[in-house]
């Protein structure tokens, strides 16, 4: 590999933040050694390639520190955002790094509406209680596809958040407003 790929490949990983003044070094020497031929390319080029091989090794120490320390205090966060990390530094794309987090995020927000609909159940709720009828198919949707599960309750949130956003929460029951008729032998203009 030569030295500008690894130099942007360590840049897509943000692993050029290990030693930034160190990086910068190395990156200004491979743009020189550029520049330069014959005996003084050869002697820029074997100090570049030390530089590369004692960076790389910093880099690999510095993220078996990080794995360390990680392991020592994981939490359930923490070993999320390790996931996230290790995805984003194996995907370089924006695209597949926002289709992680909005896969992560749909995850984290069914297993949610799931427990709350869980919550709503009564404890004596009878077969057709309609809070236990929900949670129940809800569950029963999670064992046959839990992406499907994700999908709709993620289609319930759009139309319920477009609802707010619409005004259209039209009361139902005693609460609804009756139309007025109009006076007898009045004509309605």
């Amino acid at each position: 590999m030569d030295a500008r790929a690894m130099l942007d490949a360590w840049r897509a990983r943000g692993e050029n933040r290990v030693n930034p003044v160190r990086y910068r070094f190395i990156e200004a020497l491979a743009r020189r050694a550029i520049e330069h031929e014959g005996e003084a390319r050869r002697i820029i080029d074997a100090r570049l390639s030390s530089l590369l091989h004692e960076y790389a090794c910093t880099v690999s120490q510095a993220a078996a520190e990080r794995t360390q320390q990680a392991d020592t205090s994981k939490g359930p966060l923490a070993a999320l955002l390790d996931d996230m990390a290790l995805h984003a530094a194996t995907h370089s794309s924006h695209e597949s790094l926002l289709e992680f987090f909005r896969a992560v995020w749909s995850k984290v927000s069914a297993e949610r509406q799931l427990r709350e609909s869980q919550q709503k159940v009564p404890k004596n709720a009878g077969p057709l209680n309609s809070s236990s009828l929900v949670h129940r198919s809800l569950e029963l949707m999670r064992e046959a596809s839990p992406e499907y599960l994700q999908h709709f309750l993620a289609y319930v949130d759009t139309l319920s958040w477009m609802e707010e956003m619409t005004g259209t929460n039209a009361p139902v029951g005693k609460d609804a407003p009756r139309a007025k008729k109009p006076a007898r032998g009045r004509i309605a203009p």
